[in-house]
């Protein structure tokens, strides 16, 4: 997991504010492939919201932090309610650029 200042991860959840979850988290809790979801969807993102459904086993913070640890170099800038932001830079130039 990347240590992201607070401005970042201020920046990091306004940028977020406006988006959709794309991925779910459900009963099963975080798997190997809901693992390999995130790591796909961070081919063509490097901000995005996951959605811990009510029949999950774990808490929002706790799939996030389990994300974080499963996927290399995940921030988990922002949970709220049943929502975690994730983010990971591009490796080839990332396209949000972080405050200072």
């Amino acid at each position: 997991m990347t240590n992201l200042t607070s401005k970042q991860r201020a920046f990091l959840r306004s940028q977020a504010h406006r988006l959709k979850p794309i991925l779910h988290v459900g009963a099963e809790g975080v798997t190997p492939e809901v693992l390999a979801a995130v790591e796909e969807a961070f081919n063509t993102r490097e901000l995005f919201k996951v959605k811990v459904l009510e029949g999950a086993p774990l808490k929002a913070k706790e799939a996030g932090a389990a994300i974080a640890a499963g996927v290399e170099g995940v921030s988990v800038p922002q949970t709220i309610g049943r929502t975690v932001v994730l983010y990971r830079p591009f490796p080839e130039g990332p396209e949000t650029e972080l405050p200072g």
